[in-house]
């Protein structure tokens, strides 16, 4: 059986995908920093999980990981979507506290290649693949948006990088858009964000995805949706 470990998955983006793969037959290995929000949530997926609370941040977390999926069978997916956006509002660059910045980018960018780096080991062996969630904030100059915005950029081009590197595995930097997703209030307070999609719509095309195993590169989930349904 395939497995999977898909960081950040307490809520929102992460969990409707722990729950789109669960629905396929994925064993996962899911985590979040909040047990309690963890637990609640691995106890809804339509599959037993292995939940395990931590800060992808801590490197002893990242093992645990590692060694959860490996008792599974190993990794065939590593899902790196665990995030952070920083501080909210968001200053722009000109104020920004740069020890907020060292967070957002040891959480967003240090974090996610440390996991791939103990993953791809396995991943190589077994022809898995690598999903780094990234924004259109990445490739789009949007006032504010520095912090979080150049970290994502950052991973984009990591991503790229390790795709050149490891042709034995698949590595997608992948752009969701916006969803109404608590990170996405926290980037707009007090304004209305209930025209953005749920998470779980953006599911099919993520299972497409990883299904169909596409060359290494950039997606755009709604590209993929407007392909489903063509």
């Amino acid at each position: 059986m395939a497995v999977a470990i898909i960081t950040g998955a307490s809520r929102g983006l992460g969990l409707a995908l722990a729950h789109g793969l669960a629905e396929a037959g994925w064993d996962l290995v899911i985590d979040g920093r909040n047990a309690a929000a963890l637990a609640e949530a691995a106890a809804a997926v339509p599959r037993d999980v292995t939940a395990l609370p931590g800060d992808v941040t801590d490197p002893g977390h990242r093992l645990a990981l590692i060694a959860a999926a490996d008792r599974l069978g190993g990794a065939d997916l590593l899902v790196n979507n665990a995030g952070i956006l920083g501080p909210s509002p968001q200053p722009r660059l000109a104020d920004y506290p740069l020890d907020a910045l060292r967070d957002v980018y040891e959480v967003n960018v240090v974090a996610p290649l440390a996991l791939a780096q103990l993953a791809l080991p396995g991943l190589r062996a077994r022809g898995g693949a690598v999903v780094n969630v990234t924004s259109d904030a990445a490739v789009e100059a949007y006032e504010g948006w520095g912090g979080y915005g150049s970290a994502k950029a950052a991973v984009e081009q990591a991503s790229r990088i390790l795709a050149a590197e490891e042709p034995a595995v698949r590595v997608w930097w992948v752009d969701p858009g916006d969803l109404r997703t608590r990170m996405h209030q926290e980037a707009f307070p007090g304004e209305d964000i209930s025209d953005r999609p749920e998470p779980v719509t953006v599911v099919p095309a993520f299972r497409r995805l990883v299904e169909s195993r596409p060359p290494s590169g950039r997606v755009r989930l709604a590209d993929l949706l407007a392909g489903a349904r063509a």
